[in-house]
Parts: structure tokens; C-alpha cells; sequence
């Protein structure tokens, strides 16, 4: 079956009118899809919450650390010149 004869048989199998959907299925799909929108949220603002938690620790690390400032020397200078 070449490109050509794919895309007729394609184009046959679109036009065709789609088949009945029983009637008792769209309950079942309505409660999948209000379970399936209730864990994204539900993940989303995990997420979000996680990051927040992330942003707050690592502020408060940084106020504690000063990870910018040069740490004070171990060891002293020679006196020299008494």
C-alpha cells in the first residue's frame, strides 16, 4: 500500500459518520475526567507549594550562611616589627 492509497483509505475511514456511543458511558466518562481535573489541581498546587517551600528555605539559608561574605582567616598574620 503506497502514501496515495493510505491517505484515500484514511480519508474514507474520517468521512465515515462516527458509531453510537451508548448512553450509560457518558457518566463514567464524566466521572473520570472530574477525578482526572481533581488530581491535576491537586498536583499543581503540590508543585507550587513544594517550590514555595524550596524559595523559603533556601532565603533563610542565605540570611544564616552569608555564603557571599569571606569567611574570617583561621590563622593570624606574623607580628613582625617589635
Amino acid at each position: 500500500m503506497n502514501r496515495n492509497q493510505r491517505e484515500a483509505a484514511a480519508r474514507r475511514i474520517m468521512e465515515r459518520t462516527p458509531p453510537p456511543v451508548p448512553p450509560e458511558l457518558y457518566a463514567e466518562v464524566v466521572r473520570r475526567g472530574g477525578r482526572m481535573l481533581r488530581r491535576r489541581t491537586a498536583a499543581v498546587r503540590l508543585m507550587w507549594l513544594l517550590l514555595f517551600a524550596a524559595t523559603v528555605s533556601f532565603v533563610v539559608w542565605a540570611l544564616m550562611a552569608r555564603p557571599w561574605v569571606e569567611p574570617p582567616s583561621e590563622t593570624t598574620p606574623p607580628l613582625t616589627g617589635w
